[in-house]
């Protein structure tokens, strides 16, 4: 009997066991694909010899190869077997957060010199955004976000997630393809007092469409009037004119007239570290006590999210920023990866006018940085991609990093063929 108590507590022991390995997760279906990652996707599945992929924001050079900068290499081998990989602080690299915000707000700001600026050291952009909006989220409750119609997609899983409410305020106008001031200045001024904007400082993604001097001047007094909350996106400084100072034109005018703002970088697109993952976040505060006290709640929110940024990537940057040299030189490539874009804008506009499109194809040197607005319907995107195997996503945003001289005629065919139903329309109209 004993022998059967045993066997029985054996086979119900079983029992339990292959009852507790299954049925945990039946409910999870599969997640929607990312629309960028999966043109990449598909572009790699397409064994077409013509293809060409201008859907992701990576840059390329003109054979559409990848590119590490000089600068980039010269650090790596300054910084190989002399440096420990021991963890960085919660905070990340006290020497990449000071040139980041240097780069950011200008060498002699008064915030700077004030000590002002509460920063960390973030996972890229897409980190220094969740960071902010869980600090946001934590310090301020009761508010939301207002972010431009469109947007980089990915702006609103960050808020989403940071259980942020969400409001749209106009952008893009489709007809002009350029900004739709008049209707951003009506959404800044209807906003209740107070509120959170997210603000691209340059190279808007994905329009390629940013305000003048003037309009940024207009929107800040704008800001001022409303008491709202600027906070700045940064991913392309440097990338966008050629110009660092240039492209961080946005933030000085809102610095100048004396609003507490945040800013996320990124060193992604304008050093080329897109899989180091290093950026930074930034925070204006009152003064040199609340800039201490801030920083302290950023980095115990990035304690359990992370516990401290990644080393290799800070120590480039951080290399890079601070020798005279290893940074003109950075000066410099960057230049010469914004002038290619520029080029190949220009080249692609000229194809196409050359082609003899009665469509206006201005806008595609009017916008800046690395994508451009075509104004193509998903369905034409589709016969690019089924007809001409031309890759992009269906909004219609063109990644000019995967333009060269080599696929440009080509692409501005593609281009004018599956747009013609559109000329044939705007005939039809003038009749």
């Amino acid at each position: 009997m004993a022998m059967s108590m045993a066997m029985s507590r054996s086979n119900l022991g079983r029992g339990i066991r292959l009852m507790s390995t299954s049925g945990w997760w039946k409910t999870v279906e599969p997640a929607p694909k990312d629309p960028i990652l999966g043109v990449t996707e598909a572009f790699l599945a397409d064994t077409d010899p013509s293809k060409v992929n201008v859907g992701v924001g990576a840059y390329r050079d003109d054979q559409g190869k990848p590119v590490v900068l000089q600068c980039v290499r010269e650090a790596e081998s300054r910084i190989t077997g002399k440096e420990y990989m021991e963890y960085l602080p919660m905070g990340g690299s006290v020497k990449m957060v000071e040139e980041s915000i240097k780069l950011a707000y200008g060498e002699n700001a008064d915030v700077l010199k004030d000590k002002r600026v509460a920063a960390v050291q973030a996972l890229s952009g897409t980190g220094a955004c969740r960071l902010f909006a869980e600090f946001q989220k934590r310090f301020r409750p009761d508010s939301q976000i207002y972010i431009p119609v469109p947007t980089w997609a990915n702006h609103h899983n960050i808020w989403r997630d940071a259980h942020v409410p969400q409001r749209t305020f106009h952008y893009y106008h489709p007809e002009t393809k350029g900004l739709d001031f008049a209707s951003l200045m009506d959404d800044v001024k209807n906003a209740p007092n107070g509120s959170f904007f997210l603000l691209h400082a340059c190279a808007h993604n994905p329009t390629g469409v940013d305000p003048t001097e003037e309009q940024w001047k207009e929107i800040s007094y704008q800001f001022k009037v409303k008491n709202h909350y600027p906070f700045f996106d940064m991913a392309y400084q440097g990338f966008a004119s050629g110009d660092t100072d240039r492209d961080a034109k946005a933030i000085r005018i809102f610095l100048e007239d004396g609003h507490q703002i945040a800013c996320a970088q990124s060193f992604a697109k304008n050093m080329g570290l897109y899989g180091q993952r290093v950026g930074c976040l930034s925070v204006i505060c009152d003064d040199a006590k609340q800039a201490v006290a801030v920083k302290s709640q950023l980095q115990m929110i990035a304690r359990p999210m992370y516990s401290n940024p990644p080393v290799h990537g800070a120590l480039l940057v951080s290399s890079i920023l601070r020798d005279p040299d290893l940074k003109a030189l950075w000066h410099k490539e960057v230049k010469v990866m914004a002038d290619r874009i520029i080029g190949m804008r220009e080249a692609l506009r000229g194809n196409l006018e050359k082609l003899g499109s009665p469509l206006s194809w201005n806008h595609v040197t009017d916008q800046i940085g690395m994508f451009c607005y075509s104004g193509m319907t998903p369905e034409q995107v589709d016969r690019l991609t089924s007809e001409f195997h031309i890759y992009m996503t269906r909004n219609g945003r063109i990644s000019m990093a995967g333009v060269t001289t080599g696929n440009v005629e080509y692409l501005a065919n593609a281009i004018n063929e599956v747009t013609k139903s559109s000329e044939k329309e705007m005939k039809v109209g003038a009749i």
